[in-house]
């Protein structure tokens, strides 16, 4: 019994030793970078800001921007924003060094991990010059006291240790840091599309295909997923029956960038976010060269789940609802509807990849919480569409996605009513 004990110790002994080495590991891995010798701007450190959706993430519903507090799902619970303002709870004291460390190591002032909320993957990617700019413009607004919000974590993340050794672990895993190294056999316009979406614009957040530890195949990967605790799902961008843009003509892409809405496609959910606080504040250099690498990903379609079984009297209640709720914005044959200046003011649904993606998260997303476009300068006025969460059930809402989905022409497979289910449950989880 002794020996068995003391074997017990030694074994724990050397997990703890193990826990704490790999922590300093990591918090001690890293490429330096020293300051940029560049003139900061801050006109140009609010243009960054303003690409990398900063208060997106770092300004709570309803709070003072920048001040953090904002809800982030996580496989794990859910994390909260920090404040980043130059308040004494945000980051007053913070050097450019200090702000270089948290950007491209993911490590805080006080020596922390970051948690990957915060996305380490893509921001490592910056530049130095980048860096120190955007840290002079933060400096630079307003300071809003706005204390931490303790995270909401399950173990072992809901303890100080527990969540830095296993943020150790995940960044052992799936962290390299490193600034962008441009392809050589690609032009310039080419590889500042691929640092702007790689990196600053942080696309793989989203449309990356996650593990089930949050871990994906790195800053380039566009397989796509659904985004925990919001339901919604980030198409691939290789497929073109998903999100891919390889077919879009660059001023289409460009103008759907900037505008959330070009040639009958129109950006909603999450992505209305992501054009409304990020692309539409580029500029045309930018948008330009965004599109050029978004339009040169690989093509590779994506696995398509196994629909539900066909059920003729599901869809024939989906055709019902759809001449009761829909057809008169969206059109009989789902054709859309114009408005008096020849624009298409309700988009139409036959051919839409909203209705036919793999997955009918999306779809059933937009019809339970509404559909709405980002106003935009170049397209101030989106028409809405209300939300029918509290008119149909699960039954009615699967009926109407599978009419959709298999009218037409369309193949994109039935929903059932516990397929339905399952997709608020995952939207529920934050």
């Amino acid at each position: 019994m002794k020996r068995l004990l003391t074997v017990f110790i030694v074994l724990a002994a050397l997990l703890v030793g193990a826990a704490f080495a790999l922590l300093a590991w990591q918090r001690s891995v890293g490429d330096a970078a020293p300051a940029s010798t560049t003139p900061v701007s801050l006109e140009r450190g609010g243009y960054l800001a303003a690409i990398g959706n900063c208060a997106g993430c770092h300004t709570a519903r309803g709070g003072s921007r920048l001040a953090g507090g904002r809800p982030i799902p996580t496989p794990f619970g859910t994390a909260f924003s920090t404040n980043l303002t130059s308040d004494a709870t945000g980051l007053a004291g913070w050097n450019a060094d200090d702000f270089w460390r948290a950007i491209h190591l993911g490590v805080s002032r006080d020596g922390r991990l970051l948690l990957p909320a915060h996305p380490i993957t893509n921001t490592t990617r910056i530049t130095r010059e980048d860096a120190d700019a955007l840290h002079a413009w933060l400096q630079a607004q307003p300071a809003v006291a706005a204390p931490r919000r303790a995270h909401e974590l399950r173990w072992p993340m809901n303890s100080a240790l527990g969540a830095q050794v296993a943020v150790a672990a995940w960044r052992a895993l799936h962290f390299r840091p490193g600034i962008y190294q441009p392809e050589p056999a690609q032009d310039a316009v080419w590889n500042r599309g691929a640092y702007l979406t790689q990196g600053l614009a942080h696309c793989s957040a989203c449309h990356s295909g996650r593990n089930v530890l949050g871990g994906d195949d790195g800053p380039a990967d566009f397989r796509g997923g659904l985004l925990a605790g919001l339901g919604w799902v980030a198409p691939s961008l290789y497929d073109p029956a998903e999100a891919g843009v390889q077919r879009w003509s660059d001023a289409t892409l460009q103008r759907w960038l900037r505008d959330g809405h070009a040639d009958g496609h129109t950006a909603q959910g999450p992505m209305a976010e992501v054009v409304l606080g990020s692309t539409a504040a580029m500029n045309d250099a930018d948008l330009a060269a965004m599109s050029r690498y978004l339009r040169d990903l690989p093509q590779q379609s994506v696995a398509r789940p196994e629909p539900a079984r066909p059920d003729a009297r599901r869809r024939e209640r989906g055709a019902g609802l759809y001449r009761e709720h829909c057809a008169a914005c969206h059109g009989a044959q789902g054709e859309g509807r114009r408005d008096d200046s020849g624009a298409l003011a309700y988009p139409a649904l036959a051919g839409s990849r909203l209705v036919t993606q793999a997955s009918a998260a999306n779809l059933i997303r937009v019809i339970e919480r509404g559909g709405f476009a980002p106003a935009t300068p170049g397209h101030p006025r989106p028409y809405g569409m209300p939300p029918f969460a509290g008119l149909l059930d699960a039954e009615e809402l699967a009926a109407l996605t599978s009419y959709l989905r298999g009218a037409f022409g369309h193949a994109g497979g039935d929903v059932d009513a516990v397929e339905v289910l399952r997709l608020r449950a995952a939207a529920a989880r934050r």
